[in-house]
């Protein structure tokens, strides 16, 4: 079996995350702690999550997002058989937007 992420210093970077207020906080502190190039894999792949959650076939999303197909098929592979944590997110966004909307 893979290594684990349950680890102190990732449930440390996790508690650190959840202290953000804004945006921008966000911005400041990930350009703080990954490249631009980490940033935008992560910001890369939430996309591919997403197109493919919408229906775009691999093909659509390779050509919008600029993503490998092996990328793509372990977004695939995440959203099928992981842990619903995109699935949790969508559905929170939609929340907010909706609520936002009133």
């Amino acid at each position: 079996m893979g290594k684990s992420v349950r680890t102190q210093a990732v449930s440390e970077l996790f508690e650190a995350i959840l202290t953000l207020e804004n945006e921008e906080e966000c911005f400041d502190f990930f350009e703080d702690v990954c490249t631009v190039n980490e940033l935008l894999s992560l910001a890369q792949r939430f996309e591919v999550a997403k197109m493919l959650k919408e229906g775009h076939t691999y093909m659509e999303v390779a050509e919008q997002t600029g993503a490998s197909t092996a990328t793509i098929s372990r977004v695939n592979r995440s959203l099928n058989y992981g842990k619903d944590g995109y699935e949790m997110v969508f559905g929170r966004m939609k929340a907010n937007r909706e609520k936002n909307k009133k």
